[in-house]
């Protein structure tokens, strides 16, 4: 998968993806992720992406100019699945959502700052807008950081163990069961005598149980939690 992202802002982008699982993928060649600096499109050599917006009101604007300029370059070099424009304002990003993507081949990141993006540039070349929960944050560029990675372990190859990402909060739409490990006594908190009775039948229905009962108490309305058994 080759992921491209466009930001002002660069530099928030130099870490998350050179450490852990993400560099596990780029270092097998599962996954290469591209980050560009919007300026390089600026409109003036001062380097200018943003203006006043129209109607008067606080803060600045993202310019059409850089933004077209710089997703028609780069929609040169290869046929964008996606175009996604990261906004509080989009549709909620959850793991239903990361699977789907997962099966693309090239995905553009385009990270809002300021006030936002020109609309017309939502009009015209954006596929999709993706929230990561209701909240504002400073830019996109840590919401496009989480989408990255939501996606980029779910790609084969990616985990050490292939089904590791099949037992993960929501991909059944419940929240994980709880997880134990050494010692089985500690300061006299047991470990749960299932786990350590070796029926592999018996252990998975009480991660099931446990599963139900931990979404029906923190995420009440989950789909998996509302489902018969």
């Amino acid at each position: 998968m080759h992921i491209d992202i466009l930001t002002v802002l660069p530099e928030l982008l130099e870490s998350p993806f050179q450490h852990s699982i993400m560099k596990r993928a780029k270092d097998k060649g599962l996954l290469k992720v591209q980050v560009h600096p919007l300026r390089k499109w600026a409109v003036n050599e001062y380097g200018q992406v943003d203006d006043y917006q129209f109607g008067g009101g606080a803060g600045m604007v993202m310019m059409c100019e850089p933004l077209a300029k710089a997703i028609e370059e780069l929609s040169l070099s290869r046929k964008y699945d996606e175009i996604v424009y990261l906004t509080p304002d989009g549709e909620m990003f959850n793991q239903k959502m990361a699977n789907t993507l997962s099966l693309n081949e090239n995905m553009l990141l385009i990270c809002g700052h300021y006030k936002g993006i020109d609309q017309r540039i939502r009009e015209h070349f954006i596929t999709r807008e993706i929230s990561i929960g209701d909240y504002v944050l400073s830019g996109g560029e840590l919401a496009a950081a989480v989408l990255v990675d939501a996606i980029g372990r779910l790609l084969p190859g990616v985990l050490n163990d292939e089904t590791s990402a099949l037992f993960d909060s929501f991909q059944d739409d419940l929240l994980a069961p709880p997880v134990y490990t050494r010692p089985e006594d500690f300061r006299g908190w047991k470990v749960p005598e299932i786990l350590m009775s070796g029926n592999h039948k018996k252990i998975e229905e009480w991660r099931y149980e446990q599963s139900l009962q931990r979404t029906k108490e923190r995420r009440p309305g989950l789909p998996g939690e509302l489902s018969p058994e």
